[in-house]
């Protein structure tokens, strides 16, 4: 008897967007004083996505121990292929997100050790809950992260301009990725399963629940500042979330639709031009730094574009 393809009989394989998943090195080599401000006068900024950097070493093991697991029930050789891709660019991910948090930590917030504790309980009771939980948490939370990579390259001058280039390159590069393997989480999800209400529950769960988790070590930090409560910081806090929702809240919508399929995202032309500017650098050379004193911040390749 031929091997099954997958536990849900009516799961068909379709192709990637992406010709493929691509393990890049993670080589950012953070500065030993780089500033937890790295964003310029805008220390809300600064933090927020500082308290979603701390999430990703717990997110993302915990994907990827997921993911393998859910691999053990499908047979579907191209599919298979596919979650090794997305396991080992996760893996990059959270290793170069260790670095700089640890940096973060060391250079005046060790208090966020505390929401790390938190991060690790709260991941190892997710990987005691059933698989199905698991994968569509997982679907759910890769699906917001296409309408963050559309956010970061769409309003990159506003996000990232005048802004530390190393940071600021290294969460651009990440979001990259992600949308490389956007429909990975999914497929696994829609291979095992399918069924409509737990991955729309999946959506809540696994978005909010790493936001939540961020914004935690972003009130943490800005305790740390004094500043926390103060209506210049709320003000500041309100602007901040307000633009993630109206810019990141659409992928959300249509992720609960029925018939959802992240292919339906498209690529920004920036995302596409990133790619293949990388796969046409010189072997062996350093990754470069996005110019962020360039009022475009162009691709940071010198052939980005055929």
């Amino acid at each position: 008897m031929a091997e099954r393809a997958a536990p849900n009989p009516n799961y068909h394989y379709e192709p990637k967007q992406a010709e493929s998943i691509v393990v890049r090195d993670f080589d950012f080599d953070f500065p030993d004083d780089l500033d937890p401000i790295w964003a310029s006068g805008n220390p809300v900024r600064s933090h927020l996505f500082n308290g979603l950097s701390l999430t990703m070493p717990y997110l993302e093991p915990y994907l990827i121990r997921s993911m393998k697991e859910a691999a053990k029930q499908i047979g579907e050789p191209r599919l298979l292929e596919d979650v090794r891709g997305f396991n080992g660019q996760e893996a990059r991910h959270y290793q170069c997100h260790r670095r700089m948090n640890e940096l973060i930590k060391k250079n005046g917030y060790p208090e966020l050790a505390e929401v790390e504790a938190q991060l690790e309980t709260s991941y190892d009771r997710l990987l005691r809950k059933s698989l199905r939980t698991q994968i569509a948490y997982n679907a759910g939370f890769e699906c917001m992260t296409n309408g963050f990579t559309k956010w970061f390259i769409e309003k990159r001058r506003a996000i990232w301009g005048g802004n530390c280039p190393w940071v600021s390159s290294f969460w651009v590069m990440h979001m990259v990725e992600e949308t490389e393997h956007k429909t990975v989480a999914y497929d696994v999800y829609m291979a095992c399963y399918g069924d409509y209400l737990p991955r729309a529950w999946g959506v809540f769960h696994g978005s909010f629940h790493v936001l939540g988790y961020g914004l935690r070590a972003m009130a943490a930090a800005l305790k740390k500042d004094g500043l926390w409560m103060q209506p210049r910081t709320m003000l500041d806090v309100a602007r901040e979330l307000g633009s993630m929702l109206w810019n990141v809240g659409p992928y959300l919508l249509r992720a609960l639709a029925p018939g959802h399929n992240p292919r339906r995202d498209e690529d920004p032309q920036w995302q596409q031009d990133w790619v293949r500017g990388h796969a046409a650098r010189p072997e062996g050379a350093k990754l470069p730094l996005l110019d962020t004193d360039d009022p475009e911040i162009p691709v940071p390749f010198a052939r980005a574009t055929p």
